[in-house]
């Protein structure tokens, strides 16, 4: 290939290099020169400059350092207080992985201890950091591709190959269209598909957990053997639910996300399929889809730059929702268009998160979600809704009751642990379903979170997530708890009370005055969590047996409306003030019918410009 030309002319005579792949729009040079690869930076420098192409240069087998005695001069060098937990090596690659508590100890000051493993093991090291909480899951994931290196290396190149060729459509015929799949004018299985001259890319493909619907498949808009791409915004299911469905049924192409997207998504996939076996649902696909999800899965960091398609860039900014959630910038042709689709965002303060990015030179088409775009969707400030939270809590301690916290997995529990433990709540708070888990991935990725959270763990020690007060529960453990007289919080999955163990503690703890039950999420129409919070005093829930029963609600019941991960409607607005340049175009998605239709027709008053509130299975023109 010509770019394969190009860059071997702009290598030194004496590189040796023995061979010479792509991974994904990255491009892997292995070289036999021991002194080229431990010196090889202005070099790269260089090329990366000329060709515009991520590059990196790797050791070739044949100069490497024997493993064991590689092993121990890692060991040697890396101080103990970095805490290594594995190393393990990848040939193939020309990889050691070394993964340790502390990775900075690892790098080194201004990179000299990484240098000195490279130049003295002729190993390039890839620094992966231990779980401050133990997770099966984050070590499943990182063995299945360390098992899968062969296969991977393979499907990388093939999808390099694929970036790198010449369009099909020239540039005097280019256009760009949007068609929507799911999220149109509702909240729940969010999916749409960008469709250019030359590329088809899906921007998330989630189910809708309250009706189990899924996106639609007979649109004439989705051909699964003509996606290009997958691109994820963020790991809640109704934006990433029915992924593994796509590689059931035969695509094996490439998933973009940030990496802690990545390993909560398979946590919540994996739960979406054991729920539905549960209980007796339609599995839509099986836990090996999972797997060949992960195998597929091309983990970036905010702010890289990646070529997905002949056409199209993309760049993945924070999006302030929840761990490793991600705005999603595509640059599409030479110029041709830049859009920005938000997913699911935060553009305010929160313990857990930096505000959504505004980062970007260029937007012309906006896809903003409007889950709180209603006139009256205006939230009470994060300092007030923190301590209206903790009053509430504390008023239930002094009663000597409980605190029902209904909560998503991923993100709201996450941001009620830094809470509590930031006020210095000192009462038991038990932890049921899979937040203990979520929480463990949380602990690999502290580099997503909050500045003022990281400053906390990596400068003063203190992780919040690891406090005394936090008990993990298993359900036989479940009634010990409900027994007992113990003041304390309860925070359970799932967070909509449509199922999970939060409706077990609600069955308990409602008919109990001293009980309060606190809403921290969004509650979906129809699901029980909406009913209850518009005032219903008798819910039917349905017994272990299967029989249905009414339970009385006599157990207080709040909403703290400022702690949500989405937007407000005045945090919606000036995000949209921040955009760089004049946007052209404006779509909301993501909302309840009229709170999408009062938005656009407000925005387009606003802004001046042209505003959309497509239906499921509309398309939009772009360019």
């Amino acid at each position: 290939m010509s770019i394969i030309k190009e860059l071997e002319a702009n290598l030194p005579a004496d590189a040796q290099i023995s061979e010479t792949k792509f991974e994904g729009s990255e491009m892997i040079l292995y070289t036999k020169n021991k002194e080229f690869f431990r010196n090889s930076d202005d070099v790269v420098r260089t090329m990366v400059s000329n060709l515009k192409k991520r590059i990196e240069i790797r050791p070739d087998q044949s100069i490497t350092l024997e493993s064991e005695k590689a092993k121990k001069i890692i060991e040697t060098i890396v101080p103990d207080e970095a805490k290594i937990q594995a190393i393990y090596f990848e040939p193939e690659l020309g990889k050691v992985v070394i993964e340790s508590a502390k990775p900075g100890l690892v790098i080194g000051k201004g990179g000299e201890t990484f240098r000195k493993i490279k130049r003295e093991t002729c190993w390039l090291p890839k620094i992966e950091r231990a779980p401050a909480i133990e997770s099966d899951l984050v070590r499943a994931v990182r063995n299945l591709l360390h098992s899968e290196i062969n296969y991977r290396k393979v499907f990388l190149n093939k999808i390099g190959q694929k970036i790198n060729s010449p369009p099909r459509v020239p540039k005097d015929k280019e256009w760009v269209r949007i068609s929507f799949l799911g999220g149109a004018r509702q909240v729940g299985r969010s999916s749409m598909i960008l469709q250019t001259s030359n590329s088809n890319i899906l921007l998330d493909f989630g189910i809708d957990v309250g009706s189990d619907s899924v996106p639609y498949l007979n649109s004439p808009d989705f051909d699964i053997e003509k996606i290009d791409a997958v691109v994820l915004s963020h790991s809640h299911l109704d934006h990433c639910g029915f992924i593994p469905w796509l590689y059931e049924n035969g695509y094996t192409g490439p998933l973009y996300c940030t990496a802690p997207v990545r390993d909560l998504m398979v946590l919540l996939c994996l739960d979406f399929v054991g729920v539905a076996q549960r209980e007796g649902k339609r599995v839509w696909y099986n836990k090996k889809s999972v797997e060949k999800v992960i195998k597929h899965t091309i983990a970036l960091d905010y702010g890289e730059v990646s070529d997905i398609t002949p056409d199209v860039r993309l760049t993945l900014e924070s999006a302030g929702h929840l761990l490793g959630s991600s705005l999603v910038h595509l640059h599409i042709g030479d110029g041709l268009h830049n859009v920005l689709y938000t997913g699911d965002m935060k553009f305010g303060p929160s313990r857990l998160l930096e505000p959504a990015s505004t980062r970007f030179q260029r937007v012309e088409t906006l896809i903003i979600e409007s889950t709180y775009g209603g006139a009256e969707d205006i939230m009470p400030g994060r300092v007030d809704s923190e301590r209206e939270m903790m009053e509430i809590v504390d008023r239930t301690m002094k009663k000597g009751g409980k605190v029902l916290i209904p909560s998503f997995a991923v993100g709201r529990a996450q941001e009620v642990m830094a809470i509590l433990a930031g006020n210095g709540f000192e009462h038991p708070v038990w932890m049921e379903g899979m937040l203990w888990d979520a929480t463990a991935i949380h602990t690999a990725y502290p580099e997503y979170l909050s500045k003022y959270l990281q400053r906390d763990i990596f400068h003063r020690g203190k992780n919040p997530f690891i406090s005394d007060i936090f008990h993990r529960v298993v359900p036989k453990e479940r009634n010990k708890i409900l027994d007992s007289r113990e003041p304390g919080v309860v925070i359970a999955t799932s967070g909509m009370l449509i199922g999970g163990p939060a409706v077990e503690y609600l069955k308990a703890l409602a008919p109990d005055k001293r009980n309060t039950l606190i809403f921290v999420g969004y509650q979906a129409e129809g699901t029980m969590g909406r009913r209850v919070q518009r005032g219903w005093k008798e819910i039917p829930l349905r017994s272990t047996g299967g029989k249905t029963n009414s339970v009385n609600i006599e157990m207080e019941v709040q909403t703290v409306h400022g702690l949500s991960g989405h937007s407000d409607r005045k945090q919606l607005l000036s995000y949209i003030y921040k955009m760089p340049g004049k946007l052209e175009r404006i779509i909301t998605n993501h909302g309840d019918n009229y709170k999408c239709m009062e938005l656009t027709r407000d925005l387009h008053k606003i802004f001046k410009c042209e505003t959309v509130a497509p239906k499921n299975l509309e398309s939009v023109r772009l360019k």
